[in-house]
Parts: C-alpha cells; structure tokens; sequence
C-alpha cells in the first residue's frame, strides 16, 4: 500500500494520546500522587494530540464536508465505530480537563471517579476499532491477524507512557515518574517483541493470489511483462509505495532502532545511573521513539502487499 501521511499521523498523535489519557488514569485510580496541575497539563495535552490526530484525517477525505456520514454505518463498519469513539473519548478527556483542578480530590471522589474509569474503556474500545479497520481485510494477509490490535494497544501505551513519564520529570511529580517509568520500559521491551514477531510473521506469508490464480493460467511459468496499464492511474499510486527493497530494509531498521532499542537502551541507562528524575533525557526519548514510531506507522502501511498489485504493479 501507499502510506498516506494524514493516517501516519492520526495513528501515531492519537495512540499516543490514549496512552497518555490511560496512565493518568490509572494514576489516579490507584491514588498515585498527582498534582492537580499535572494532571491538568496531561490531560490537555492528550486532547491535544487526540486533536492533532483528528485534524490529520481530514486530510484524507475526499470531501471532507461530508465527513459526518462516515458515523453512519456503525453497525458494520469498523471506521464507523472509531469515528463515534474518538470524539467521545475527546469528550470525556474535555470534561475532565474542565472540572474544577484547584484541588485533586475533586477527581478522585465519586462521581468523579467515573471519569478515569470512563477514559481507559474507551480508549481501549478506540484501538480495537482503528485496528480492526486494518485486521478485517482478509485479502490484505499482512493486516489479517491478532498482532495487528496488540500492536496498536502495546505501541499506544509505550509512547503514550514515556510522555508521561517526561511530563512527570519536568513538573518534579517523582512519584508519578518513579510508578510509570517501570510500566513505560516493560511494555516498550513487550511492544517491540510483538512487532518483531508480526513483522517475522509477514515475511513467511505465503500469498494466497497469485500470478496463476490472477489469470487462470496454471501453468508454473506464467511471467508478467506489463503493470496492466499504458499510463499511471489510482490503481498505481495509491496501492504501492513505489521504494525500493533497499529503502524498505533501511526503513526495518529505523524501526527497531529508534522506536525500541534506544529508547530502552536510553531507559535502563537513566536508571542505571540514577537519572530517572532528569527531564532532558526522558524527553530525547520521547523524540527518539516520537520518530520510530512515525516509521513503524510508515511501514505497517507499505508492507501491505494488495492482491491488485499482480496485475497492475509487478512486472517482470
């Protein structure tokens, strides 16, 4: 497939936001000590990215005026049902982010406990809904598994932690930090592992079209000599990405580096060394896994390899 920009960015902005919006939750749910002000700066900046992602997928509508029909076919459609969510959890984050915050007690108590309960629900039910738009492709066998929505929820929860994590070192919450940084580094290392095993996974599928069944010709020597077309088309863009195998490896390795291995390599070492409390790194990590994250989003897309692609894009 063509990764299209406008996606990368919705996915990584808003799967970072729900796990920013869930481990603030969590926090208060489980009377970690949080400042009122912190809380307030983390949930305005999860709305934010949540607004940030919602804004980017405008950009890939066709008519971006009519987008309020998208909602209307929730009972079969997995974009549907993310288009009813997201807004919601904006909502909540909203109303939570409005409450009075002078005093923390205001959202630990009932019925404003409701409120961090309500956050991780939904934010759960937002990644199920925008991985499953991708994992119900049968067609699309790259797309087509369980790792697709553990990717989603473990790649959310990591960026979304390592943010608070540095949000927690600048605002000198320690506690907060010293509660989050272990769950950030557990599920980057566990975030990484599923990635790793989905892209493994991808590279020993074996396709079930081919070049055979594309024409009807059964033969074992069928050879493609032409993309299907005299000029390009939409069939030609937008369901290649058109880099080279070399592009594709160097990509790979992006991946890997900056989304997990330095980070965690980053991680241990501030703990290692007692630098746990030190803002400025934690935010080189949240850059680092920020620009990872952004090529996995790139290359989840790529790897796609669209059954249509046999007759209009590979050629001998």
């Amino acid at each position: 497939m063509n990764p299209a920009a406008s996606v990368i960015v919705f996915t990584a902005a808003a799967g970072t936001a729900q796990g920013l919006a869930v481990g603030l939750s969590v926090a208060v749910m489980t009377s970690v000590p949080v400042t009122a002000a912190t809380l307030h700066i983390g949930l305005g900046l999860a709305a934010l990215l949540l607004l940030v992602g919602l804004g980017a997928s405008f950009f890939h509508l066709g008519h971006p005026r009519r987008a309020w029909r998208a909602a209307a076919m929730w009972r079969t459609s997995w974009l549907s049902r993310e288009v009813i969510v997201l807004p919601a959890l904006g909502m909540v984050l909203g109303i939570w982010w409005v409450l009075p915050w002078w005093s923390v007690q205001a959202f630990v108590h009932p019925p404003a406990q409701l409120l961090p309960v309500m956050v991780v629900v939904l934010s759960v039910l937002l990644w199920i809904c925008t991985a499953q738009i991708y994992a119900c492709l049968r067609f699309i066998q790259e797309w087509a598994h369980v790792l697709t929505i553990v990717n989603f929820i473990l790649i959310g929860m990591s960026s979304g932690l390592i943010l608070l994590a540095a949000l927690a070192a600048t605002t000198g919450q320690f506690a907060l930090l010293h509660s989050t940084a272990p769950w950030a580094l557990t599920l980057t290392f566990a975030a990484w592992a599923a990635k790793t095993a989905a892209l493994l996974r991808n590279a020993t599928i074996k396709p079930k079209s081919t070049a055979q069944s594309a024409t009807g010709i059964h033969s074992p020597a069928v050879l493609q000599k032409s993309m299907g077309m005299s000029a390009g088309s939409f069939n030609t863009r937008e369901f290649f990405h058109g880099m080279s195998l070399v592009f594709m490896r160097r990509i790979r390795w992006a991946v890997h580096l900056l989304g997990f291995a330095l980070p965690i390599a980053l991680m241990v070492g501030l703990r290692g060394e007692g630098l746990w409390s030190a803002s400025g790194w934690w935010w080189a990590v949240v850059g680092l896994q920020l620009a990872g994250v952004l090529a996995e989003r790139w290359l989840f897309f790529a790897q796609a390899r669209h059954p249509q692609n046999l007759y209009y894009q590979v050629v001998s």
